[in-house]
């Protein structure tokens, strides 16, 4: 990335934003017991270790990092994005470390618990004075008025990663796995916002000749199951996601359907049961969109099994535990809002004793 407009404040900006993760990096490989599966290993990769504790601090580095590089921010301008999620919460420590205030255009019912996160990050948050569907575009009108640059994570992160002279996610993981006993993956699996982060991990498979296949877990709602398996890139279904940070109503431009081996609709149902599996049986303290991306896994893991072959597969763990505590990991919380696990608790603990894979029609869909 060439580091010109401000010049020698470009080139130290981009140093200090490439320097930050420091002894966070690499994120760890987290081990996921399956005893019924005995040739089968299951890891997540757990970017909570990221320095704002999800894997949207890596979007947010290489957009601000190119950002700067191009150009397109100078020293002193704001950065305006339009979200209240965990994205918001990375830009904001970022752009206060290279020395860019920061706003975040965020909805005017985002719980305070993401607002401090911003904040305590440097940033500040502009209530949205309009409904939460026209959000991106009053952040982006608001930053034309103020004469601030708008940082489009939808648009921006997959060409910024794309980009990115730093290590990847997808470079760690096959790092770490040299000295284990499956050392090329057979699968890795992710969620899709901005569709950033899937299209990284297939560049890198694709680029790196390797057998590995990818996965991407959709929760309901989410245009990208129903876009991949059509091969409509057009597709909306105009109702937002009960998964933070995975799933979108439309299909965003980082989304690589080319790049992307297989989509998995997964029941939120079926993630919530995942999720409180996780956290009993592995004790590893995973935001809701982990639980999505497991159930996933586990299905691919049972595959593997019926195959005869073994192997590993490798799901990213997008963010941590923290954030959800009084909403997706409160039973009650997640019983009122349709989230209750239900049969599908029953059915991972099947799983996990035996290794047999007998659930729904998300499964059954993913199967054809």
């Amino acid at each position: 990335m060439r580091a010109n407009g401000a010049g020698g404040w470009a080139a130290e900006a981009i140093l200090r934003l490439m320097a930050d993760a420091g002894p966070a990096t690499p994120t760890p490989l987290r081990r996921v017991p399956l005893p019924a599966l005995p040739d089968v290993d299951l890891y997540l990769k757990d970017e909570s270790a990221l320095p704002t504790g999800s894997l949207k601090y890596r979007l947010a580095q290489a957009m601000l990092c190119q950002a700067i590089g191009t150009g397109a921010l100078a020293r002193g301008m704001t950065v305006v994005m339009g979200t209240g999620g965990a994205v918001a919460v990375a830009t904001a420590r970022l752009a206060t470390l290279a020395g860019l205030p920061f706003v975040a255009v965020v909805p005017a019912k985002t719980p305070r618990a993401v607002r401090a996160g911003i904040e305590r990050q440097g940033g500040a948050c502009r209530d949205a004075e309009g409904p939460p569907a026209g959000l991106h575009e009053e952040a982006r009108a608001f930053a034309a008025r103020v004469g601030a640059h708008f940082l489009d994570h939808y648009t921006d992160a997959a060409p910024a990663l794309a980009a990115w002279p730093g290590p990847t996610a997808a470079d760690e993981i096959f790092a770490a796995l040299r000295t284990h006993r499956h050392p090329v993956p057979a699968w890795l699996v992710a969620g899709a916002g901005t569709g950033a982060t899937s299209a990284a991990l297939g560049r890198h498979i694709r680029g790196g000749g390797h057998p590995t296949r990818l996965a991407v877990a959709d929760p309901e709602n989410s245009a990208y199951f129903p876009a991949w398996a059509s091969g409509c890139r057009d597709y909306a279904t105009g109702m937002p996601s009960r998964v933070p940070g995975i799933g979108r109503p439309r299909v965003e431009p980082g989304f690589a359907p080319e790049l992307i081996d297989l989509v998995i609709p997964v029941p939120d149902a079926a993630g919530a049961a995942a999720l409180r599996w996780l956290h009993g049986t592995a004790g590893v303290p995973a935001g809701p969109a982990t639980g999505t991306v497991l159930w996933a896994a586990c299905h691919l893991a049972a595959r593997l099994r019926e195959a005869g072959t073994g192997g590993s597969v490798v799901a990213v763990m997008g963010d941590g535990a923290e954030p959800y505590r009084a909403t997706h990991l409160d039973p009650a919380w997640a019983d009122a809002h349709g989230l209750a696990p239900g049969r599908y608790a029953a059915d991972l603990e099947r799983f996990a004793a035996t290794g047999a894979w007998r659930f729904g029609s998300g499964a059954r869909r993913a199967s054809a």
